[in-house]
């Protein structure tokens, strides 16, 4: 793990869009906002950050977009977790290798899994992965 994660307050920041696309002027100023402020982690692309709307361009860019802007001030936790395993695994895979702190991970909704069914690649993977600040 690059930082401690789970000291502190993390802000899960909303993803601003235009009519065409996000919002990277905005986004970049709500981040520094955050980091003015004293937030101690930066969460984008959860729930609140209307990840599953995005597409996966916009996705990604945002991730690797936000990691840049913090620069290693605070650590940043991606969310990268879908309805779709392998999609959540190869995202996952992205935002590590761009620099995210940690990863916040759901399971797949609107699907119903049995607790032996979550013992699926990306929730194994998380125990074994060099990052120990994972949520699940």
């Amino acid at each position: 793990m690059k930082k401690e994660i789970f000291r502190g307050a993390g802000v899960a920041i909303i993803t601003p869009f235009t009519e065409t696309g996000v919002n990277y002027n905005e986004l970049g100023r709500i981040i520094e906002d955050q980091i003015a402020g004293g937030t101690d982690a930066i969460v984008i692309t959860g729930t609140t950050g209307e990840s599953a709307t995005m597409t996966d361009a916009e996705h990604r860019e945002a991730i690797r977009y936000t990691v840049e802007k913090v620069g290693g001030r605070i650590p940043v936790v991606a969310g990268t977790g879908s309805n779709e395993t392998s999609y959540a695994i190869e995202l996952s895979q992205y935002a590590e290798k761009v620099g995210a702190d940690a990863l916040l991970l759901v399971t797949p909704y609107y699907n119903k899994c049995t607790q032996n069914g979550l013992r699926c690649p990306l929730y194994e993977d998380c125990g074994q992965r060099q990052h120990s600040g994972d949520s699940l």
